[in-house]
């Protein structure tokens, strides 16, 4: 289990989850009659053979660090401020490992992808309203846990799957 340090649930915590929780519907229903194009990021931090899940308190599946692209921001930027923001992990170098495209929650998305290879995880920061878990899953165990579409091509890619 990762070293977290997750802030106690003051209520505003709880209020900022509960935004998440309701917004993330609204925004898929709006996605799907928009269908936009967007970019994102996301990091696969290998801790030696397991990889760093996060769970988002809007979402049932488990993912990586990572989200959308600020307009004229560089993928490999987005990637280590998404890294900082969710975990708060300072910036690392990180090895390009492409981009996958595909159609998630109603939207088409191109995704980066980074990979960080890690011997020991450092203590994590969890914010407590968007990420709320974190957890090392070895390669044994990823079939059984629900993952977001991103996250499981990019590990049907990398396996050959």
């Amino acid at each position: 289990m990762p070293n977290l340090t997750v802030r106690p649930t003051p209520v505003i915590d709880a209020v900022w989850r509960l935004a998440f929780r309701l917004g993330f519907p609204l925004a898929r229903a709006w996605w799907r009659l928009r269908r936009p194009h967007l970019e994102g990021a996301l990091v696969a931090i290998y801790v030696g053979q397991s990889l760093l899940l996060l769970k988002t308190s809007y979402r049932s599946e488990w993912s990586f660090p990572g989200g959308s692209l600020n307009p004229g921001e560089t993928p490999d930027a987005a990637a280590q401020r998404e890294m900082k923001e969710e975990i708060g992990l300072p910036p690392h170098p990180l090895n390009a490992a492409g981009s996958i495209c595909g159609m998630w929650d109603g939207r088409q998305d191109r995704v980066y992808i980074f990979e960080l290879h890690i011997d020991r995880l450092p203590e994590l920061k969890l914010d407590n309203r968007e990420i709320i878990d974190a957890q090392l899953a070895s390669p044994e165990t990823l079939d059984s846990i629900a993952l977001t579409g991103p996250v499981v091509a990019y590990l049907d890619r990398k396996h050959g799957g």
